[in-house]
């Protein structure tokens, strides 16, 4: 199924079971400086850091890592030495789907394993993990991760002691929790992605996926003809993988088995949705209180935009 593109006005959220936060509501009052909020904790990273840091060793399985992943509700999982516990790579779910949906590493599962996924999937995990970990110091201080989290387009930073053992971790979403529920005086209009991509809902999980490896998204918009039924992200593929469902498809082991199913089948919550004229702190609310990475931007029951954690970031980092 051809991805439709280009097309912000042509969507209509699905009103029924839709979440709508608008300018109205309750939010702190009052200026805000998002620099100043991070200047108050100056020097201490692991006052925001997310403790509960699972790690693995390289000799993980895949699927080992993404039933950790997906029962923990996490999007990355740093890859450490079984004994030093120094960290020697990390994984992301972007990693995941691009094994299992069509980019780079997904060739070895064409060529090495033979679209054999059971057989793919006991792989090492360092075959799909990334080498070269960004990472902070567990004595470091916020604006410090802050920055190396933009400059490097990551969504996820490792905590690590003298020695690069790893203590914590520090994502996107921690950093998000500045800004929830604050005026910031920057409404999404001015910061949301207006340049759309669609997913049609009985386009397959797997040219789902080959779509987010080829332009680099981390989630599509679902629709049906004009109706938004939801967002998939690569989260979503990889519990897919990782909750068992995908085997319940399979007769051969072949991986498109499993992955030639239509992806509005990974949509299981309620559309959640922001309007554009509303306040980036409404958003990052919006946000951490429903687990989400992104927000549909619906005017007039259309959709016209997507904001991200990392939209609001760059916003905030201005």
């Amino acid at each position: 199924m051809k991805l439709e593109a280009h097309s912000p006005t042509k969507s209509r959220v699905q009103k029924k079971d839709a979440v709508l936060i608008t300018t109205t509501g309750t939010m702190d009052r009052g200026a805000f400086d998002f620099h100043t909020r991070i200047s108050e904790h100056e020097g201490d990273i692991m006052s925001v850091a997310t403790r509960e840091v699972v790690t693995v060793p390289p000799t993980t399985k895949i699927i080992d890592a993404i039933k950790i992943m997906t029962r923990k509700n996490f999007r990355h999982i740093p890859i450490t030495d079984a004994g030093t516990n120094r960290v020697e790579g990390i994984v992301t779910s972007f990693d995941v789907i691009d094994f299992l949906g069509g980019g780079d590493k997904n060739q070895l599962v064409e060529k090495r394993y033979k679209d054999n996924l059971l057989v793919a999937i006991n792989a090492d995990v360092s075959t799909i993990m990334q080498h070269d970990v960004i990472s902070i110091r567990s004595d470091g201080n916020i604006k410090e991760a802050f920055d190396l989290m933009l400059k490097n387009n990551i969504g996820s930073l490792p905590i690590v002691d003298s020695s690069h053992h790893v203590h914590a971790i520090c994502t996107e979403k921690d950093f998000l929790k500045f800004t929830a529920g604050i005026v910031t005086n920057k409404t999404i209009a001015d910061y949301m992605s207006k340049r759309v991509e669609k997913a049609s809902s009985d386009m397959t999980i797997s040219d789902a996926a080959k779509t987010m490896v080829m332009n680099r998204f981390r989630r599509l918009p679902v629709v049906k003809g004009d109706i938004l039924l939801g967002v998939v992200n690569a989260s979503s593929i990889m519990h897919f993988l990782g909750s068992g469902e995908a085997f319940e498809k399979l007769t051969t082991g072949n991986i498109h088995e499993a992955m030639d199913v239509p992806i509005s089948s990974l949509i299981s919550k309620d559309v959640v949705w922001i309007s554009s004229d509303a306040d980036l702190g409404k958003a990052s609310e919006l946000m951490v209180k429903n687990g989400v990475e992104a927000l549909p931007v619906i005017d007039d029951g259309k959709l016209c935009g997507i904001i991200t954690e990392r939209d609001i970031l760059r916003a905030m980092a201005e």
